[in-house]
């Protein structure tokens, strides 16, 4: 068996380690800094690491130990005052409309036809390509784009995700 190589282990394990930095920072920046120096880390201390299966476990380990440090840093402003100032307003969109019109779409996507459905799943929400897509249903690529696109216009003209996507009752609801 070859012996691991530090650079084949961040080439394999590098995406499923970066997730686990961004659930410990709110910001996707911050968070492939964390990744880097706990690799960093990770490979000043290789040799000395026996175990390889442990790997995961380590660079886990170095990423919560340097989130907390930076944590620790970090310089806390705090003034004292009469009035509290006015909340800012949300620069960005608002999570739970974002989360609604997800919700949304992943109702109309079941209201599609089961083959629409799975075309649409495989290469969206899966990210599969057109030829990967076509591979694992045992379809022709033609058959996956004509399908796809017939799919993305069944979804573009449903009444029913307009309204949810605004939050108002749409033909199903309104007749009920």
């Amino acid at each position: 068996m070859t012996p691991l190589t530090f650079t084949s282990y961040v080439r394999n394990r590098g995406p499923v380690l970066l997730r686990t930095a961004r659930s410990l920072t709110a910001n996707p920046a911050d968070a492939e800094d964390l990744l880097q120096t706990a690799l960093t880390k990770t490979y000043l201390s290789w040799e000395r690491i026996e175990d390889h299966r442990a790997l995961d476990g380590y660079v886990r380990r170095a990423l919560l130990n340097t989130r907390t440090s930076q944590w620790r840093k970090r310089k806390v402003d705090e003034f004292a005052v009469e009035d509290l100032p006015e909340p800012e307003p949300q620069a960005g969109p608002d999570p739970a409309e974002q989360q609604a019109v997800r919700d949304a779409m992943w109702r109309a996507v079941l209201r599609l036809p089961a083959r629409q459905r799975a075309m649409v799943v495989l290469r969206y929400y899966e990210d599969l390509s057109e030829v990967q897509t076509a591979e694992v249903l045992g379809v022709s690529v033609g058959t996956v784009k004509s399908a796809v696109s017939r799919a993305l216009a069944k979804l573009r003209e449903d009444p029913q995700l307009a309204a949810d996507a605004l939050g108002e009752p749409g033909p199903a609801t309104a007749a009920a």
